[in-house]
Formats: structure tokens, sequence, C-alpha cells
């Protein structure tokens, strides 16, 4: 099996290179203050590499995603591919020095996370960065290729999401730091998420959305937020919108980029999520200029509402580049 889907180009959002570089900064002051510190809540080299199931996923990768990118290898005891490049990951992971976390995850005693990641065949690796869920590769490849996509992993989590990282002493009990960790305080946006999430409830859409928007003015990677923005703007589009009006404009004009976008609005609100991500997909193939790019801005909107980690997703991104290239 060859490898695919190696490169992370993309990812990474060029508009917002002034924001990249000072979180990337960030990154980096704050593992220079962690190692001054002596290594505060330090983790042993042992520690970047963990067996994962269902029940610990949450926490042990969705949560330490925000900290560190969590590199994630799908492998069996049957699967003989996995046996040559499992090592390597691990030996990485420890080379790295903190910079990502290996997670490995037994397919035969966690079906349910194969499904979830859409996983086709093993070995399988994917990342999760702030909670978002990336494919790497699949089958096995070798060192270099690796090597350059861990790279542009590590880049990725320090410029568009200020990831720390794991500071690593070599002297520290393995599982120490976990043991030892301390409660998460409430973070500075807390209260502002809680207000838009009251107004949600409450049907104030536009207060939801203002709310959303305050955060990421001073969080620009805060995923609780983007997903929430994007879950608001979606209802309030829809809100006063006819659906048959809606549907039938869709139906007559099959080339216009507004008609098709207002009802994948509507697909997407109705749970017909494929039949969202597919007409706008079909419809990037049939424009061009601004139209098309309306439509493909819309299609990433969506894919924010539904969330990075559903297997739907990934599916629609890899259909949008093969439509857009």
């Amino acid at each position: 099996m060859q490898p695919r889907n190696m490169s992370m180009s993309g990812v990474v959002d060029l508009a917002a290179v002034k924001q990249a570089q000072e979180a990337k900064a960030k990154a980096e002051q704050a593992r220079a203050e962690a190692a001054r510190q002596g290594g505060t809540g330090a983790v042993s080299p042992a520690d970047l590499v963990i067996d994962v199931d269902e029940a610990g996923f949450e926490s042990d990768v969705l949560q330490r995603s925000t900290e560190v990118p969590v590199v994630i290898d799908f492998w069996a005891e049957w699967c003989e591919p996995c046996k040559q490049l499992s090592p390597v990951l691990e030996r990485l992971a420890v080379e790295y020095n903190g910079r990502f976390l290996l997670a490995k995850i037994d397919v035969d005693a966690n079906q349910m996370l194969m499904q979830q990641f859409g996983v086709q065949g093993i070995p399988a690796v994917f990342a999760v960065v702030a909670g978002q869920a990336l494919p790497l590769f699949q089958g096995a490849a070798g060192e270099a290729q690796i090597r350059q996509t861990l790279d542009q992993l590590v880049q990725v989590g320090e410029e568009r999401f200020g990831l720390t990282g794991l500071v690593v002493d070599p002297e520290a009990e393995p599982g120490a730091a976990q043991a030892a960790a301390p409660e998460r305080p409430a973070g500075p946006h807390d209260a502002a998420l809680e207000a838009a999430v009251r107004a949600l409830d409450a049907g104030d859409l536009g207060g939801a959305v203002q709310a959303y928007k305050n955060v990421l003015a001073e969080e620009p990677g805060n995923t609780e937020a983007k997903l929430g923005l994007a879950q608001a703007e979606l209802l309030q589009r829809v809100q006063t919108a006819d659906p048959q009006k809606v549907r039938q404009e869709a139906a007559d004009n099959p080339g216009d980029a507004r008609a098709q976008i207002a009802a994948a609005d509507l697909d997407l609100v109705g749970g017909h999520v494929e039949d969202a991500f597919g007409r706008l997909i079909d419809t990037v193939r049939v424009t061009a200029g601004d139209d098309r790019d309306a439509v493909r801005l819309r299609l990433l909107e969506l894919f924010e509402v539904v969330g990075a980690e559903d297997p739907r997703v990934a599916a629609a991104r890899r259909a949008l580049a093969r439509a857009l290239f």
C-alpha cells in the first residue's frame, strides 16, 4: 500500500501570516519559560508514546491536543507493515523531544475510533491539533517523508494555534506529570463562551455571533469559539429563509453560486451533511472566479460546523481538492 496525503499544505491560512508569527513567538516564549522554571510539569521520554482506547480518547488525545500536536498511529498486531512503521514513529516521538505526542490505537480493540476517523486500512496515521483531526498518511512511508510531515505538523501547531509542546525531563518519573497536573483553571474567555451559549439557548443569534467574535478577536485559535461562531452564523442565515423558495431556486439554477450556497445551508441544518457538501463541491466544478471562491469559503465554514474530526469532512476535503485542482 502506497503512502498518501503526506502534504500538509493548505492547512494554514496564508491570510493570517501576522497572527501566525505572533502565535509562534508565544509558543517559543512559553517553552523557554517552562524550561527556565526547571521543567515544572515536565514529562519523561516514556510519556511521549501512549496507548489510547475509546474510554481515554477525549482526555488523552482531544484535551492533550490543546497543548501539543497528537499523532495517532492506528495499528494491529497482525499488521506486518505496522510492525515496520510503529517503531519509527516511536523513535521520532522521543527524538522530537515533546514537539508532538504519539498515541497508539489498536484497531481491533477500538473499532469505533477506527470508524470515526474513516480508516480504510492500516497502518494509518492521523494528527489532532487543537481538537482538529488531520489525515497524514496511510500505508508504509519512508523516514524522510515522515520527518517532513512531522515538521509541517509541528509548524502548523506553533504558527496557527500557538501550541507550546511538552517539556521533557529525562530524570522525570513516567506518568508523574499527569498525576501531579492540577485541574485546569477557568480560562479568560470562559465567561464570554458561556454568554454565547446562553444567547443561543435564548434564540439571540446575533448576540451569540458577537460573543464568539469577541473571543476570537483576542484568541484566534480558540476552537470552541470557532465552532460556536460557525454554528450561530449558519442558524442566523437560515432563520428567515423560505425553504421551498430556496430549494426551487437551487433546482432551477444548478450553476448559480448564491442559490446553491443557500440550499446547502438548509441541507446542513436539516442533517443532510453529505448532500450539503456534495452540492457545494459540484458547484465548485461549474463556477469560476469570485463565485467559485464564495462557494469554497462557504464549504470551509460548513466544515467548521460539522467538525474536522468527522470522517465526512475528511472525505469532502479530498473531493474539494480534486475539484479545485
